[in-house]
């Protein structure tokens, strides 16, 4: 069933694939800068930023998916994103765009795409010259993660 209207998204690379997370999830977009290891947390949580002010944790997101780790580049950039009420900046390897995705175009994720699970996705949109993968931010921690996060940041 396709829906009428489109949505805006940001579109973002990790590995050689193409995301995109809604707008209005996104808090802003940084440069990649030091991060603070926090001990004894999951592989994929770096550790933590000051951002303006705010104690913020950070995930790689390549590690999250599942994907090949690398080193952080020029043109990596920290997304932050709301999610369940906590500030998180997602490690990706560059930012490209904001783009208006029509709604009817965006289909139901299957199982895998590109060893990405399922789980973690809203939906794929088929545009002309790639497909761009929907993250659905909601999934991307689990409720025990947030918890975690959140004795973290003493949020």
């Amino acid at each position: 069933m396709a829906f009428e209207g489109s949505i805006k998204v940001i579109v973002f690379k990790v590995a050689d694939q193409f995301f995109g997370v809604e707008v209005g999830q996104v808090m802003s977009i940084e440069r990649v800068t030091e991060i603070t290891h926090i001990p004894q947390t999951v592989s994929f949580v770096k550790g933590i930023i000051n951002l303006r002010g705010v104690v913020t944790p950070v995930i790689d997101l390549r590690e999250r998916l599942g994907l090949p780790t690398q080193t952080y580049g020029s043109e990596s950039r920290l997304i932050v994103v709301r999610n369940n009420g906590q500030d998180i900046a997602l490690v990706v390897d560059a930012a490209n765009d904001v783009m208006d995705i029509e709604n009817a175009i965006i289909e139901p994720p299957p199982s895998v795409v590109g060893g990405v699970q399922a789980i973690y996705l809203h939906g794929v949109a088929k545009l002309k010259d790639r497909l761009l993968v929907l993250l659905n931010l909601n999934r991307i921690l689990n409720i025990q993660e947030l918890e975690q996060l959140q004795e973290i940041t003493g949020v």
